[in-house]
């Protein structure tokens, strides 16, 4: 699949070329349609996680779930460190029917994982 905005490379686990690959389609369809609204770039920070990630992260001092979103290729997060941007990227993801954001001082988290509680919005 081919998307406006995104390549799957960009989703890559630093651990594992290609893995970006593994990402959700519906995923990133939605994420696409959210950056054409949002009208600022999305850099993706981390995408496709690989179990190894969580060690390396937990490693570099960061609180990671063992259950993480980013296991399923159904979560990414996005640079973010001004709030007139925050703003329009949340309107935008929202608008497009995401419904699960994490927000950080430098990133937005966002995922759409089904098997976790949905309309949930929380700060890191």
């Amino acid at each position: 699949m081919k998307f406006k905005n995104f390549t799957y490379d960009e989703f890559d686990s630093p651990l594992q070329e290609g893995s970006g690959q593994l990402m959700s389609n519906e995923f990133l369809s939605m994420l696409d349609h959210a950056r054409d609204l949002a009208g600022v770039p999305f850099k993706i920070t981390s995408g496709y996680r690989v179990e190894a990630d969580i060690e390396r992260l937990r490693k570099q001092g960061y609180k990671v779930s063992p259950t993480s979103s980013h296991l399923k290729g159904v979560a990414a997060d996005i640079a973010c460190t001004n709030s007139a941007d925050r703003f329009n990227i949340i309107d935008a993801l929202l608008s497009v029917g995401f419904s699960r954001i994490g927000i950080a001082d430098t990133f937005i988290h966002v995922d759409n994982d089904p098997d976790k509680p949905i309309c949930s919005i929380w700060t890191y």
